[in-house]
């Protein structure tokens, strides 16, 4: 009985934690070298139009430069790339339901289901790369998942950091 709960419980929390892990794709040009790339920008028009807190763009510009410095990219006055941030969020609700717990009850024991109904909103952030000389998007990555609240700032940076660095990840794309 006691390896039945302990299953539950890990199946509950796998599920719980795949369903609000950070989902991510990109896209690319074929025809780029992205090997040419050695410095950046960020694109100050696109950006001041992205309609979240100035204090969570902060945090998201941070994190973007953070992991090109990581890949050896440099900031300039004159950059190889321009790079370029777009949000959005949407409220989403999620069920589960399981029938893993054994109750005992005076007049029952079997399996008990139980519903649980959470709310949470997912976020999307876009990071485009975009090539400041021909001034076309070379890269586009896309990081979708569950956002942390907005009542704890430490979540809250953490959050934007693993979304910014799963997302780039992909990039430079590996052809």
């Amino acid at each position: 009985m006691k390896i039945l709960k302990l299953l539950s419980v890990f199946v509950f929390a796998f599920f719980l934690t795949s369903c609000l892990s950070i989902k991510v794709s990109s896209d690319y040009d074929s025809k780029t070298d992205f090997s040419q790339y050695k410095t950046f920008a960020f694109y100050k028009k696109g950006i001041d139009k992205v309609e979240i807190s100035s204090l969570d763009k902060k945090r998201i510009l941070a994190a973007v430069e953070q992991e090109l410095f990581a890949k050896g990219y440099t900031k300039s006055e004159t950059p190889d790339v321009l790079v370029n941030i777009f949000t959005k969020a949407q409220q989403k609700i999620s069920i589960h339901q399981n029938g893993f717990y054994n109750r005992w009850q005076p007049w029952y024991y079997g399996p008990d289901f139980r519903t649980h109904i959470s709310k949470y909103t997912e976020g999307t952030l876009f990071i485009d790369i975009i090539d400041a000389h021909k001034k076309e998007l070379t890269w586009q990555g896309i990081g979708s998942g569950a956002l942390a609240s907005t009542g704890n700032v430490v979540k809250k940076e953490a959050k934007i950091k693993e979304f910014v660095f799963e997302i780039m990840k992909n990039y430079p794309p590996i052809k």
